[in-house]
């Protein structure tokens, strides 16, 4: 990575000049201020998801006011609603033309088109969220970002469980329909892994739960993450959760008169009779962390993964009315235990796949892909996620989940 000069932050400012438009938001860089950087954003939706896009936004808001306060200055380039296909590889082009130093692209899909385009621009740094392919493409320039997000998804998981339990004791439901639904977006480990660590913190504390997962097989399609919810709930699910991008899950749910838990954004808000807590990435301590590195001359991670102890993934505020009596202490409980490794998320004796217990997985070769080795995942009575790379890798379908397609 190389420092940039005074004379080249000028000479990209004027450039982005010619190309004002649209696609440019955030604080405009300061042009007589050698901290400045200017910085690609590259979106698959927009903030007004309220979801996925939207808390990237956030990020990007909250990093730009954190770097500010320690006199580096960030000029973004934030462009919306980028397809999975040849518009990404456009959009990187676009943003490495407009003199962007540094170039984020926020979605599992974007990373091969990004990759069509980092070799033509190698002193620009290319980072993916949510992607793996860094670790082993052998680039300088490539980075991959993600956090340790199936820690938040199991304190989901023990407020839902809380809340079933309770129905279960006041006698709502009988133990046996104590089932969730799950609207995931595609069959991916990241999915996976969100939905078995969710299904394992509920289970912690209701040991009847039992959950359906249905795929959209999109990121973010809000009227089939509603149809998904409302199938879901007159399928008999009392409590319905989702790793897709919009909030049309939990208005869904309400719109049932059955229970949700959210990802990306509080959703309390829209459906206050349903909605008990979300989880999110705090995406803002990431890119403090990679623009601040880049701007001291240091480099970016290659792969960087950082959980709850890090303030990387966090709880949005418990809805009080409707959550089971005691959970915000448990929550407090299941966070402490979690950050001193007390509590394994993907502890092996707490689950089972085909009735027995999961003693081999997964390990990591040279071209990126997991397969049983000598480098095994599973050890120590657990399995240990994003401990190989920060993107998820288990992919294991256990007992008590059944998936719909």
């Amino acid at each position: 990575m190389k420092r940039f000069s005074f004379v080249l932050v000028v000479l990209m400012l004027v450039s982005s000049l010619a190309f004002a438009g649209g696609s440019q938001e955030g604080t405009a860089a300061a042009a007589s201020d050698s901290n400045t950087v200017k910085v690609g954003l590259l979106c698959i939706g927009d903030e007004n998801d309220q979801g996925y896009t939207y808390n990237f936004i956030r990020g990007r808001d909250e990093a730009t006011e954190l770097l500010k306060a320690e006199g580096i200055n960030v000029e973004w380039v934030t462009k919306y609603n980028i397809g999975e296909d040849a518009t990404c590889t456009d959009a990187n082009i676009e943003a490495a033309e407009e003199g962007c130093q540094i170039i984020i692209n926020n979605s599992y899909g974007f990373e091969p088109f990004m990759l069509e385009v980092v070799d033509d621009y190698p002193d620009i740094e290319f980072i993916s969220c949510t992607n793996c392919a860094s670790v082993t493409d052998g680039r300088d320039n490539t980075h991959n970002a993600f956090a340790n997000i199936y820690e938040g998804r199991y304190i989901a998981g023990v407020v839902a469980g809380m809340k079933l339990q309770q129905m279960i004791d006041e006698g709502t439901i009988t133990p046996d329909e104590a089932v969730i639904g799950y609207v995931g977006a595609f069959s991916f480990a990241e999915v996976i892994s969100g939905f078995t660590s969710y299904f394992l913190g509920a289970r912690s504390v209701c040991p009847s739960v039992t959950m359906l997962v249905t795929y959209v097989n999109s990121w973010s399609d809000a009227t089939a993450e509603s149809d998904a919810a409302l199938a879901l709930a007159d399928m008999g699910c009392v409590m319905i959760s989702q790793h897709s991008d919009n909030t049309t899950p939990a208005t869904a749910a309400q719109s049932r008169g059955v229970f949700h838990t959210g990802y990306n954004n509080d959703m309390t808000g829209i459906a206050p009779a349903a909605s008990l807590i979300s989880t999110r990435i705090d995406w803002g301590i990431y890119f403090y962390e990679a623009i601040k590195a880049y701007v001291n001359g240091e480099e970016i991670p290659q792969d960087w993964c950082k959980g709850m102890g890090d303030g990387a993934v966090v709880m949005t505020p418990l809805n009080e009315a409707i959550a089971a009596p005691g959970t915000a202490e448990k929550i407090a409980e299941v966070e402490q235990a979690i950050a001193d490794g007390s509590l394994q998320v993907f502890d092996t004796s707490t689950f089972t796949v085909d009735g027995e217990v999961l003693t081999h997985a997964f390990a990591l070769d040279t071209d990126g892909d997991f397969v049983a080795d000598s480098e095994e995942a599973v050890f120590d009575g657990a399995f240990h996620e994003s401990l190989f790379q920060s993107a998820p890798y288990f992919t294991v379908q256990i007992d008590g989940i059944e998936w719909l397609n």
